[in-house]
């Protein structure tokens, strides 16, 4: 599963169960969003223990993008039975502190910094 624009890139790679985010999602707002969250969602259906989701070339997401980011967690926690791994890049500003707010929706998330 995959969503291009002119400016990202988002897709699920079903084999080692990696959401994959890159370039600037400035989308405006839950409707732009919705085929994203697809795949988001997609990923969590799938059954898997441990999700990654890697956010490493995502150079850019607005706050609409940051909501969707969060639900998605919230949905992660929910399942109690899967896993999840965010890992960012120390050198994109907005993602130190978007991402370490993601682990107080989920206490047991992972964060790697890459």
């Amino acid at each position: 599963m995959e969503v291009k624009g002119d400016d990202y890139h988002v897709w699920y790679n079903s084999e080692d169960k990696i959401i994959h985010c890159q370039g600037s999602l400035r989308l405006a707002g839950t409707e732009e969003y919705a085929p994203i969250v697809k795949i988001l969602d997609y990923a969590i259906e799938q059954g898997s223990k441990n999700i990654v989701l890697n956010l490493c070339q995502l150079e850019f997401l607005n706050s609409s993008g940051i909501n969707v980011l969060s639900k998605f967690v919230i949905k992660v926690r929910q399942k109690e039975t899967v896993n999840i791994t965010v890992q960012g890049s120390e050198t994109i500003p907005w993602q130190g502190k978007s991402l370490k707010n993601l682990q107080r929706l989920m206490p047991a998330l992972k964060l790697q910094w890459i």
